[in-house]
């Protein structure tokens, strides 16, 4: 089991626990209409009760895989985890809905999607080095497959921003060695930039993280 999917399954066992041991009031809920469940999922979401909603997918799920609603619901969670800056559990959805749904004139959007939640997923340079180059590669990846994508500036912006993250900590690590008397190690890291598309000439350090700056 993966860790996104790990995430749901706690997240249904917690649910599940807090049903046993709520009051004698509560009714315990089952069997009941596809469209109960997605209604309880967009009224969960305009609450921003996220484990609700996610709970209420859960028995949407089990109990009306084959649903209409179901894309519907997965692509409402999906940008809802996203606006709650929960990225892992945003991709989680955005995945299920490529595996299921998932067709050429749909998974453009939903690329673009899963690639922009990866792009924001990065906190800190220093330890979303992988994030930040396997978003590089799927950025790449999504340009080539869809070359005249509506999305394509955006992709574009994204890929520079991470270029420039990339440069600059490559040039901190550098300077940091320098500053420790290691200038060979330094020289690797810089040799690392000789092959970007960025210069530091180009690059304004900002005052903020220039991750999120995109979509700001």
């Amino acid at each position: 089991m993966n860790f996104k999917k790990s995430i749901l399954v706690s997240m249904a066992a917690a649910f599940l626990l807090a049903g046993c041991m709520g009051s004698t009031d509560e009714v315990e809920e089952f069997n009941k209409p596809a469209l109960h469940w997605y209604k309880k999922i967009g009224d969960s979401i305009s609450k921003n009760n996220m484990d609700k909603a996610d709970a209420y997918y859960i028995s949407l799920k089990s109990e009306h895989m084959r649903s209409p609603l179901m894309p519907t619901a997965m692509n409402m969670l999906a940008n809802a985890h996203m606006v709650q800056e929960e990225y892992l559990l945003a991709n989680y959805y955005l995945d299920e809905y490529n595996k299921r749904y998932g067709e050429e004139r749909t998974r453009e959007y939903t690329d673009f999607l899963k690639l922009k939640a990866s792009f924001l997923g990065v906190r800190d340079v220093y330890k979303d080095q992988k994030l930040i180059m396997d978003s590089i590669s799927n950025a790449n990846k999504y340009l080539m497959r869809y070359p005249g994508s509506e999305y394509a500036p955006l992709v574009n912006t994204i890929l520079i921003r991470l270029h420039m993250s990339q440069y600059l900590l490559n040039e901190n690590i550098a300077a940091l060695y320098d500053r420790t008397g290691k200038e060979e190690a330094g020289k690797i890291y810089r040799a690392k930039n000789k092959g970007s598309v960025v210069d530091l000439a180009d690059i304004t350090p900002p005052k903020q993280g220039i991750i999120g700056m995109v979509f700001d």
